[in-house]
Parts: structure tokens; sequence; C-alpha cells
């Protein structure tokens, strides 16, 4: 948890699942109207940021005001992804979401409600009352609707004043969302021709799928779409001329309006728009609807293989599922409907509506901080990012505390999410006898990057993640009732039980989960996670029928529980590390014991450490520890699973509710945050916040009742892939320096063209950095802001596809005789292989070429090198 150191496809619903869900359409009509609550709550919760539109770390939609209209709204980083709604009643415009055009009045906002897969927004006047809803199918029960990139923006429209009005609507969608905020690239935007449906689409020019890695950026390929069914006017104009002629002539403006393309989003601000019109609306509801989505071509590099998401394993395209969703959309919203009103009710009878409530404003959240995809066999693959502490991508501790709202929803998200770590470690690339800490810097999943990556044990987190991997699996195991799935990997899980028997029930000096706090040696909770990590270990030998190992690793459980009693002990309570020194700390671990019944501790002790955190609850919750006034939302829901009775539970989430509906910081919902003003101290949108759903696997009948709901994924997981095979077009610098000129100052306009003259740059060999940036190998010194590099370079004819081999740290731009080839964000621990953008093979044909590079320093490491490699058969 860093800060920053074809077949006919499938429809969405089954005809077993449209059987049930039209069932359940029907039950919902008689009981009531699909738009509202799925169940009355007489507790309501202002969200620090209300979800809009919620797939994935890319598109990820919020408003972050108390009203729709008070604001822009924006992608979980706060950059702009502007979506806007308007209304016109009897000719008179009004806004319903965005801030803009800020001529238009907006319509009184009387109500919002978060609710697991649909955020419900109320607004009324004297003429009518509006309930516009947003319904992402966030069901994961259901992998291949859940992972289907659309979203339904549905208007529910009734007269209030006992006449008739006329009624149309507009939403829109900025290109905007198809580029990253920190560039200058340019777009292209138009109708799509031969689709089943009104659609227009938006995206980036250059398409440089899969370039970019990093923590707070967003995507710069693949297409986003806009559609509605038949009937539906669509258009792409400038936002000012399309919101404008709506408002004022309740149509969109024609083709002509469109502005010339590739055009960068600050000019004309390119828009995609569709309108909808309900005619004369009564008393009677009236419903309309658009579908918003995006394609994102490509989502995960997973060892140099390239994955399209879930959606797409049988080859459907965005199109046809464009078209499915639309033909099911009654059915999908009847399953959404069910599901959250069955999940309310649960999540209200484990721990309250306070409870029910910020479990479903975590859902969405939890959800769309991952990227599920599908292996070389179709089964899948679920990769959480690391949003807004490092952009990790498959982080073994932060997937840990977002595994109990896999574990309840879908058992299969959870094995999805542990096996591309646990074939990591099986792997040859893993040398270490403990479990990785990630797969690498999203959507990149290579490798490790953090601490010492693949190179050495520095700033490793050794008992941390050896232990979230067995208990994690032994929580997989519980619900499949036996071990098979970890057959395949037993040898690892092996391997960390060793190392935990060996060096976790007294920890060395070490980072654990919360590693935003630094290094701690002796750390209780730790040891509290390795000994029942071990314990966990235990139940799964025994599940396999190795009675002397189960028998073994029992014992020493046992035995480390009692040296932990003895040696943490503070008197009512114990201590944040096994010395003399007074502290405590919220030993969240724990919960493992009880929800998996370990019966490693006595029961006393938990009984002890909760009677203490009742005693230092602020007002806006359990601290983590002494040494600070901020908590953690995940690890306060998984303390708060601690306690016996519901009095004290609410002691503990009450305060968690409050921070959440009184907050200042208006962001997607934070896990890290001081409890004495309810400010933001780090982390937002982020899929550890699936850990509030900790509290409802402790009621083990909810827990698997819901966990069993799921039909299982039929098939094996796929061998892990081996990295490419290459050969070498244009060398880089790891072997020996190649020359470039350079410098550090800026060189002025042409400066990336053959014909400028680099003369009077210095002359230096590659690569360009400082000493302690992580996989460099320094022979020139790079401590500036900035550095420009040129070089000529001769490419070869030969067969393969060719590949930029970059080391890079951090944002870069590559450019061939003068043409921009390529450009990265973030940093790269080591040499990256990079697939280049379509088109791009164009630029790099045989024989001599200018390369020239502009890289950008903002923190920590910095270098610069790179070279050109051809992808070969292996054979």
């Amino acid at each position: 948890m860093k800060r920053k150191s074809s077949r006919r496809p499938r429809l969405p619903v089954s005809s077993r699942s449209r059987t049930i869900a039209l069932g359940l359409a029907l039950l919902f009509a008689i009981l009531g109207s699909w738009s509202q609550p799925a169940q009355a709550q007489e507790t309501t919760l202002r969200a620090p940021a209300v979800p809009l539109v919620t797939h994935d770390p890319y598109f990820s939609i919020w408003s972050r005001a108390d009203r729709l209209t008070d604001t822009f709204t924006s992608h979980w980083t706060g950059d702009r992804d502007t979506l806007t709604g308007l209304i016109r009643i009897d000719g008179e415009a009004y806004r319903v979401l965005g801030s803009e055009p800020a001529g238009l009045p907006a319509l009184p906002q009387t109500g919002t409600s978060v609710m697991p897969t649909r955020t419900i927004c109320t607004f009324a006047n004297d003429q009518i009352e509006l309930t516009l809803t947003f319904v992402t199918p966030a069901l994961p029960a259901d992998l291949e609707l859940m992972s289907t990139p659309i979203t339904a923006v549905v208007w529910d429209v009734r007269s209030v004043d006992g006449r008739e009005h006329t009624v149309s609507a507009m939403f829109s969608a900025g290109a905007d969302i198809t580029i990253d905020q920190d560039t200058e690239q340019s777009v292209v935007a138009g109708v799509v021709e031969h689709a089943a449906l009104p659609t227009v689409r938006a995206g980036s020019e250059l398409q440089p799928v899969l370039v970019r890695s990093g923590d707070q950026i967003q995507i710069d390929w693949g297409y986003l779409y806009l559609a509605g069914p038949v009937g539906t006017q669509v258009a792409v104009a400038p936002a000012d001329r399309l919101h404008w002629t709506f408002a004022l002539a309740g149509t969109l403006p024609g083709p002509q309006h469109a502005g010339a393309f590739p055009r960068t989003v600050d000019t004309d601000a390119p828009t995609l728009a569709a309108a909808v019109a309900f005619g004369q609306v009564g008393a009677q509801p009236v419903r309309r609807h658009v579908l918003v989505g995006y394609d994102d071509v490509y989502a995960i590099e997973y060892r140099g293989a390239w994955l399209e998401g879930f959606w797409k394993r049988d080859g459907t395209t965005i199109l046809q599922a464009f078209a499915a969703f639309e033909d099911n959309l009654d059915a999908i919203i009847a399953r959404c409907q069910a599901f959250d009103a069955e999940l309310m009710a649960t999540l209200t009878d484990v721990g309250g509506e306070r409870f029910a409530l910020l479990a479903a404003l975590s859902h969405r959240q939890s959800i769309a901080a991952s990227k599920l995809c599908a292996d070389a066999n179709g089964m899948p693959l679920w990769f959480p990012k690391e949003n807004a502490s490092n952009g990790c991508i498959a982080t073994t501790d932060v997937f840990y505390p977002q595994v109990p709202h896999l574990l309840l929803l879908n058992n299969d998200l959870a094995k999805a999410t542990v096996v591309p770590i646990l074939d990591y470690a099986a792997s040859e690339s893993w040398k270490f006898p403990f479990a990785p800490h990630d797969l690498g810097t999203y959507p990149h999943a290579n490798g490790q990057v953090y601490g010492g990556g693949e190179r050495n044990e520095d700033n490793q987190m050794p008992v941390e993640e050896s232990g979230n991997m067995l208990l994690i699996c032994a929580a997989i195991c519980t619900v499949d009732g036996n071990a098979d799935f970890v057959d395949r990997w037993w040898p690892q899980l092996t391997q960390w039980a060793a190392y935990l028997a060996e060096n976790g029930i007294d920890p060395g000096h070490q980072l654990s989960t919360d590693d935003f706090t630094g290094h701690l040696a002796r750390n209780t909770n730790l040891s509290v996670k390795a000994i029942l990590g071990m314990a966990a270990y235990a139940r799964m030998a025994e599940m396999r029928g190795q009675d002397d190992v189960a028998a073994y690793y029992h014992e020493i459980a046992q035995a480390g529980a009692q040296w932990w009693i003895e040696n943490a002990d503070a008197g009512d309570h114990y201590r944040l590390t096994f010395d003399n020194t007074p502290s405590w700390s919220q030993k969240y671990n724990f919960v493992w014991q009880q929800v998996l019944g370990l019966d490693t501790f006595p029961d006393e002790v938990i009984r002890t450490e909760v009677a203490y955190y009742l005693t230092q609850v602020n007002t806006y919750g359990l601290p983590l520890d002494s040494r600070s006034t901020f908590t953690k939302t995940d690890w306060c829901l998984w303390t708060a699973t601690l306690t016996e009775n519901r009095r004290d539970f609410d002691a503990m989430v009450d305060p968690v509710f409050r921070f959440a509906d009184e907050t200042p910081d208006r962001l997607p919902f934070t896990d890290w945050y001081w409890t004495r003003d309810a400010r933001f101290r780090g982390f937002i949108a982020r899929p550890v916040i699936g850990g509030v759903f900790m509290p409802v696997l402790k009621d083990t009948e909810a827990w698997l009742g819901w966990a069993r709901k799921a039909e299982p994924v039929r098939g094996e997981w796929a061998p892990f892939p081996q990295p490419p095979a290459t050969v070498v077009a244009a060398p880089t610098s790891q072997e020996q320096g190649i020359v470039w000129r350079y410098t550090f100052e800026n060189p002025g306009e042409g400066w990336h063209q053959p014909g400028f003259d680099d003369s009077h740059w210095p002359s230096g060999r590659a690569g360009f950095g400082t000493d302690q940036t992580p996989g460099a190998v320094v022979r020139t010194i790079w401590n500036t802001r900035n550095i420009w590099v040129r070089r000529e370079i001769e490419i070869p004819d030969g067969e393969g596809e060719l590949c930029a081999l970059f080391h890079h740290d951090e944002d870069a731009e590559v450019y061939i005789d003068g043409q921009l080839l390529m450009r990265v964000g973030g940093y790269t621990a080591m040499y990256k292989l990079y697939r280049l953008p379509e088109g791009a093979d164009g630029l790099l044909t045989p024989g001599r070429h200018t390369i020239a590079i502009h890289c950008r320093q903002t923190d920590g490491g910095q270098y610069l090198d790179i070279g050109f490699v051809r992808l070969v058969d292996e054979d």
C-alpha cells in the first residue's frame, strides 16, 4: 500500500438467468418501480463522491459534490472526464448532470441513493419529477456481464402538476475520457456506420495500446462509445454547440458541425451526444435510456502477452456487446435491482443500515479498481490496481484487504486474483523463498517492480505477503470445501509456511501491509498474520490428507501464539511491538481466526484487545495504532468484525460511517484518513475498500450462501506465459554504452527533426540517470529535471514485429525522423518491451533513422535508455 516510492457472441444474460430475471422483473413490477431504491432506508449516506460510470481503473467516472450539477464529472484521479445531462420541459432546458453550460439553470436535485449496482438521483420542479439512474451491472456471479464495459443511463419522467408536458433529454460524453490529461494528444470522433444501434465513438489519434503505465494516469487508447435504441439521435460536435443547440431547439447539430479531425480536446471540445424524446408525459412515468461504454481493445500486458477483457473471450465485439446489452436491458435492470435488494438485506442483517450503506458504496469501487481479463484458455484473471499509492498491479497486500468482497460474491474471482501471483512465484523469474509483492505497474503485469523487484530482497515484504497468500488460499479452499485448487502450487505454499515458521513469529525490521508507516521491527500484528498463516496452511494440509504436516504446523502455530501472548502483553491490551515501550495497535489480522475457525489464540486475547479498542475510538474512527491518529477504513471494519455484540460493532462502525457522511474532502471512498477531523490522509478509489465486506464472512451461513450462488467457472487456468523471444534490431546500452548527443537545456523548436544541428550538444554514453535508480546501468549522470537526447540508428531488415526495449524514469516522448513514435508515462524499474502503436511500423522501416527522446524527471530515481528488438518465433 505504497505512496510513490468469430463465433457468435453470447448475450450478457444466459437463458437460465434470463428466465429468473424476467420473473424478478414481474415481482418488482408488482412491488414498485425499479427506479426507486431497492429497500427503504431509514438512514441515508452522503457519499464523499458519487459513482456514475465505474467499470475498471481507466473507465471510472465520479461526481464529487452534493448535487450532480454542482461540478464537472471526473475520473477517480480528479482529472475531467466530462459527462453532461440536459432535460427540456415544454421548451425550457435544465442541467441535471455537470456544471456546464453554466448559462442553463439546474433542475433541483432532491435525492441521491448509491446502491451496489445503481446510482439513483431524483430531481423535481413544480412540473415534473425525474429519476436519473446509472446502471452498472456489477454482478460478480456473472463474470461476462460484470466485465462488459457498458453503463445504462436511464431517465424516468412523470408529471406532478396534473398536466402533460413535452419532454426530451440529452446525454453527452467528452473525448477527454479517451486521453490522459497531461498530454496534448489529438483525438478522432464520428458516427459509427453499420452499427445495429445509433452509435458515435471517439478515441485518440495514435492509439498507443498498452504503452503507458503508472498511477495517476488515464487510458489513451481504445474508444469511447455512446449509443441508444433505434430512434435515438446521435451527434459529434463541440460541446457548446451540442448543448446549446439542444437547449434552444431540442435537437442535435448535424454532421457538418462536427469539425475537423484529428484535433485536441482543447480545440472545440469534441464531444459525443445522444438525444431522446419522451413525447407527452403525464402522471405515468415514461422511460428513456442511452448506453455509454469503452472498448479498451487490449486491457493488460501479462508477461508480454496482450490480454483482452473477459467479455471478449468468445470473440464478441463492442458493437455486438452494445446490441446484446440493449436487447436484454430490462432483464439486466431487473437483475441489478434484485441483487441490490438481496445484498442490502444481508448486509443490514449482519451489521445494520449504516454498515450496509458503507458496503454499497464500496462495492462498485472495489470492482472498478480492478480489471477482469481472460487467459489463453478463456479463464478469468483479476488484476487489481493500486490506485493512488504507486500504481502497482496485482499487489498482494492490496488484494489481501479486497479479498473478503471477492470471497463473498464469487470464489472464482478470488482464485482469479491469486493465480497470477502463484504462477509468478512458481516461475524461474521469482527466486525468493517468500511470496511476491506485485506483478508490475498497471497495466503491465510483467514482474515485480516494488522494492528489490526480482533483483534482491531490499524493501521486500516477505512475512506480509507469505502470510497473505496462505490465508487467502485457505479461505478459497473453505468455500470449495476441499484443497484441490492449491494442488498446482503446493510447493510454493509449503515454502512460504516454512519461511513463516523460521521468520514470522518475531518478525525482523521490515514492511507490512501498512508500509506507509515505514519499516517496523517485531511487529505484533504482523506476527499474528504469520502465526495464523501457518495455521491456515495446516488447515489446507489437513484437507489434502497430510495429517502429519497439518499437526506439525498446527503445533508451531499454537506455540507461536503462546509466545506472542507472553511477549506482547501490556496488561489491559497487547503492544504494537514485542518490547516494553508503551504502545498499542489494531490487530486486525485476528479476524482470520474467527472467519476460518482456526482456534489458535485464546478467545480471551481478542476480547481483551476489543475492550481496549473501545476506549481509543475517536470521533471518526479507531486509529491504526498509537503512533498517529490516522486510520484505515478497511482495517476498522476488520477490527469491528472481532466484536461479539451489535453494540460494540456499532461503536466501531458508526464513526467510519460518520467520516464518509461528513468528510469535507469529496473524493472516492478513501481508506486512509484522520480520525479527529475526517480529513483525507491519502489513497482514494482503491480496491482495498472491498475489505468493508469482512463482517459478512464471520457469518459462515451468509458467506457461503452468497459465495455458492455463482456458477463455477469450468476449465483449467492456462500455463504462466513465457516472455517473448527477441532478436536485437538496434541495441540498448545495457551491455555496452552507446554514444548519444544530449542536453539538459530546452533546445527549442525542431530539436527532434533529422536536420537539426546538435553538434554543440555534448556526447555521452547511455544510460543516462542517477545511481540507485532501480535496474539502471548509469554511464552518464543526468540529475536535472529534463533531458533531450538524439542519435542515428540503423534498423536491419528482418522478420518479426518490431518493438522498443525501453527503460525510462519517468515520462518520455520518442520521435523517429521528426514524427512522434510513442509517448510513455510513469516509470519502469527495468528494461521493458513495448509493442509499438498502431501504424508505427511505417516509421521504422529498414534503413537509417534519427531517433530523438525527451524524458522528464518528477520524483525518485531517473534513467533513460532505449533500443529496438524483433519478436521471433521461439522455434
